[in-house]
């Protein structure tokens, strides 16, 4: 069973200032418990219903890039060293400039599921 976070854990967890939390409690809008302390305590429930967004999705254990765009590779276009790959990612496109070495590693291809890993004005392609 989970316990109750702090009041920071759950303010950081929702996106909100502990502050923002206090004044929710007091105007009945957040469940809290009290410990032996006489501190607030949050219910995982009550920040699972309140963060009202799908948590962001995970960088990752690999790489650091936080815009990332799963989809299915459209096209490759090997042409000496380096390479085109065009991934349709939901009602995106997005085109890679990598080397033939990646796409052969990474053995894209027409149809294969494929993660673009955008960072700055570098793209990158990781296979699902």
């Amino acid at each position: 069973m989970a316990t109750d976070l702090t009041l920071g854990e759950a303010a950081k967890a929702i996106g909100v200032s502990a502050d923002t939390l206090r004044r929710w409690d007091r105007a009945g809008k957040l469940h809290t418990t009290r410990d032996d302390r006489n501190r607030r305590r949050v219910p995982p429930a009550e920040v699972a219903r309140l963060s009202g967004t799908p948590q962001r999705h995970r960088a990752g254990d690999n790489l650091s890039a936080r815009n990332r765009f799963p989809g299915t590779v459209a096209s490759v276009e090997v042409d000496g060293v380096m390479a085109l790959v065009e991934l349709e990612a939901g009602p995106f496109r997005v085109t890679a400039a990598v080397t033939r070495d990646a796409v052969e590693e990474l053995g894209l291809a027409p149809g294969v599921r494929a993660t673009a890993a955008v960072k700055a004005t570098s793209v990158m392609v990781e296979r699902a």
